[in-house]
């Protein structure tokens, strides 16, 4: 039986490896995103906690100067906060590119995987094509040998009464 050997296999090979590096890519992306919103996470709980001192500064006695701190406090998170919520976002749409990378080098490499299982299923519908045409040209032999074998008893059988 003869070997298959698909003719696109380097192609095959190839989109393998894009696929791999194109998961490496959104696996990169997606750990980028989850360490921004943990930052962002971080700095909600580090507003909380200005927002609860606030709180705290004006139920007791009134100290003007930790309240202003405070107050600064509070606003300089909020603007750390607005400037990570853009790094999620960008993070997101780097994560979002990524996906849809990956999803289109997928979608090449089944296409390629597909090829190959028809080629493969062309090769054995040829392979048991070629071993059917082995099989009859067998029997044809095998049958005409069995003809000149009767023929030839034939004669000498005709000869041994002459």
């Amino acid at each position: 039986m003869a070997r298959f050997r698909y003719r696109m296999q380097g192609i095959l090979d190839i989109k393998i490896k894009l696929e791999t590096q194109a998961r490496q890519e959104f696996a990169q992306a997606k750990t980028l995103l989850d360490r921004e919103l943990e930052k962002l996470g971080l700095l909600y709980e580090k507003l909380q906690q200005y927002e609860s001192e606030a709180q705290r500064l004006l139920s007791g006695k009134l100290d003007v100067t930790e309240i202003l701190v405070n107050k600064e406090a509070i606003m300089h998170t909020q603007v750390c906060i607005e400037e990570q919520r853009e790094c999620v976002d960008a993070a997101r749409a780097k994560v979002e590119e990524a996906r849809e990378k990956l999803k289109d080098v997928m979608q090449e490499r089944k296409v390629h995987e597909t090829l190959k299982d028809k080629a493969f299923e062309e090769f054995l519908m040829e392979e048991k094509q070629q071993e059917s045409k082995e099989i009859d040209q067998l029997t044809s032999y095998v049958y005409g040998q069995k003809l000149l074998e009767e023929a030839e008893d034939e004669k000498d059988g005709s000869q041994a009464r002459s």
